[in-house]
C-alpha cells in the first residue's frame, strides 16, 4: 500500500483557510476513491459556542497537554495567543501509513517543525487579497474585541512574513478558484502560471512593510 501525502496549510487568521479546506473536502467527497482527511488538533483554548469536541478541536487542560507533550505525543506543538496547540503524532502516522492524505491546518511554527521531520510534506500558504480585506473579515466574525483584532492584524503580518516556508501560495480572492487550485495541489497537478506568480509577488510586497 502506498503511503499518503501530508499537506501543511497555513494562513493568517481571517484569510479563509478553514472555509477553503471545508469546501475542498466537500468537493473531494464526491470522488469514491477519495482518501483525504483533516487532522483535528489538540488545544488548551476554551471551546467556543457551536464548536464540537473532536470535530473542531480536542479540547484539553494545560496539564494534560503538557503531559502528552512530554511523552512525545505531538508531531508539532506551539503556543499561540496564550493557548497551546498540537498535532497527534500517532494519528497522523497511522493515516499516512494506511494510504490516507492528511491535511494539517497549522501555523508557520508548526509547519516549520514538521518540515524538518517530514521534508516531503507539502506546504501551502493562503494569502488574503489585501490587509483591508483581512481586517474586514476579522471584524465580521463579531467574536473578538477591538484590541484582539489589532493583535491578530499584527500577528497576520508576522505570519505572512514566513510565506517562503511553503511550496505553494494561494490567494483567497476568488473563492471558487482558490478551492479548485487547492484541489489541484492535493491531486498533484497544480502548476501556477507566470501571471499567478507575478500577482503573488506583488501582493506579498503590498502585504509586508
Amino acid at each position: 500500500m502506498q503511503n499518503g501525502s501530508l499537506f501543511l496549510i497555513s494562513a493568517p487568521s481571517g484569510a479563509g483557510k478553514t472555509s477553503l479546506v471545508k469546501a475542498a473536502l466537500d468537493e473531494a467527497s464526491c470522488d469514491p476513491d477519495n482518501k483525504l482527511c483533516v487532522s483535528v488538533s489538540y488545544t488548551t483554548r476554551p471551546k467556543r459556542e457551536l464548536e464540537v469536541e473532536g470535530v473542531n478541536y480536542h479540547f484539553v487542560s494545560k496539564e494534560d497537554f503538557q503531559t502528552m507533550q512530554a511523552q512525545g505525543g505531538f508531531l508539532e506543538s506551539a503556543l499561540v495567543f496564550g493557548n497551546y496547540y498540537g498535532t497527534s503524532r500517532a494519528w497522523v502516522e497511522e493515516c499516512l501509513r494506511t494510504g490516507w492524505h492528511v491535511i494539517l491546518e497549522i501555523d508557520w511554527q508548526g509547519a516549520e517543525q514538521i518540515k524538518k521531520l517530514i521534508p516531503e510534506a507539502v506546504g501551502i500558504f493562503i494569502l488574503p487579497p489585501s490587509l483591508i480585506t483581512l481586517r474586514m473579515r476579522l471584524q465580521s466574525r463579531a467574536q473578538d474585541k477591538a484590541e484582539v483584532i489589532e493583535q491578530r492584524m499584527a500577528e497576520a503580518i508576522s505570519e505572512i512574513s514566513h510565506y517562503q516556508l511553503a511550496d505553494y501560495l494561494l490567494i483567497n480572492d476568488d473563492f471558487e478558484q482558490a478551492v479548485n487550485q487547492l484541489l489541484c495541489i492535493f491531486k498533484g497537478n497544480y502548476q501556477p502560471s507566470a501571471e499567478d506568480l507575478n500577482r503573488q509577488q506583488q501582493l506579498i510586497e503590498n502585504l509586508l512593510p
